[in-house]
């Protein structure tokens, strides 16, 4: 087994004074050794970190003692080798960012249903299984027959819906995603708009690939995740993908055999996204990491 921990976690809770949080959790984070990202906001916190199992278990004993916190959703899977550069713990307006300021994901949302529950629901005619994640994300891997609404951010998931709620009047609606995170919202605004059944797979895709045994998975690809492993399979083995470091896009070997390729500068999916500035500054980056490669350093945008 690897010797690094990668912790996925979140929380909805109320908290009031952020930056009382944000400073003692960067410091243990820092003191334990621990890297990843971390978001604060007032409605809760979100994240993903890796480090030591020691270090993990440090700073999520400090997490689990903040208000409301105790029970704090954590799914842990490992690494070969450090999945991130740094540690940062950021405040924000909302931990997913979804746009609505009535969702309270603290209310109420969704029935939960577990991994191994998960198959029979969607095998249901009369269930729309949806995919809450974007389309970067389920463009390498969904559940079989499920619904992927096009969406480039987690924002404009309530416009989809809105333009396509007579599809689904009066069937279940079963979501997904990556940990659980967005769906806690989005199920809580689906309830809002009336719909009656309301389900949500408990820990999210990445609870199902460690629970699930593969010959009986339903899944097809494999989940993007937001570390530089940058995708996992089933049993959380991580992937063959790598990142395109201009848009954050994962990318495969046809990928990195197109002629759009440029380590760093483009891929396929956004070479006409930037203008010829915008490449040169990539390219500098680029060149600024490969010079600390070479004296057997890790640039931080690398």
């Amino acid at each position: 087994m690897s010797d690094i921990t990668v912790a996925a976690l979140y929380k909805f809770t109320p908290f009031e004074d952020l930056p009382a949080i944000q400073g003692p959790l960067r410091a243990v984070c820092d003191a334990s050794g621990v890297r990843g990202s971390l978001l604060i906001a007032h409605e809760g916190l979100n994240g993903t970190i890796a480090g030591s199992r020691r270090g993990i278990d440090v700073v999520l004993q400090h997490l689990r003692a903040l208000p409301g916190c105790a029970d704090v959703e954590v799914k842990e899977s490992f690494a070969a080798e450090m999945p991130f550069a740094r540690m940062k713990v950021r405040l924000k307006k909302e931990i997913v960012t979804l746009g609505v300021p009535s969702v309270d994901p603290t209310a109420h949302v969704g029935t939960y249903v577990e991994p191994k529950d998960w198959n029979a629901l969607i095998r249901g005619n009369d269930v729309a299984v949806i995919d809450t994640r974007n389309s970067y994300e389920v463009g390498i891997g969904t559940f079989r027959g499920a619904v992927d609404p096009q969406t480039e951010t987690f924002r404009e998931f309530p416009a989809w819906w809105e333009a396509n709620r007579e599809r689904y009047a009066g069937r279940k609606v079963a979501m997904f995603c990556t940990g659980g995170i967005r769906c806690e919202k989005a199920s809580n605004y689906l309830l809002t708009q009336g719909v009656d059944e309301v389900f949500h797979l408990r820990g999210g895709i990445l609870k199902y690939l460690e629970d699930v045994p593969e010959e009986e998975s339903l899944w097809d690809g494999q989940c993007y995740v937001f570390d530089g492993r940058v995708s996992v399979g089933h049993g959380l083995v991580p992937g063959e993908y790598g990142l395109c470091h201009a848009c954050g896009r994962p990318v495969s070997d046809d990928d990195r055999a197109a002629e759009t390729w440029e380590e760093g500068v483009s891929c396929p999916a956004c070479v006409d996204e930037y203008d010829e500035a915008a490449k040169e500054r990539f390219r500098e980056r680029q060149r600024q990491i490969a010079l600390a490669a070479a004296r057997g350093e890790r640039h931080l945008a690398g």
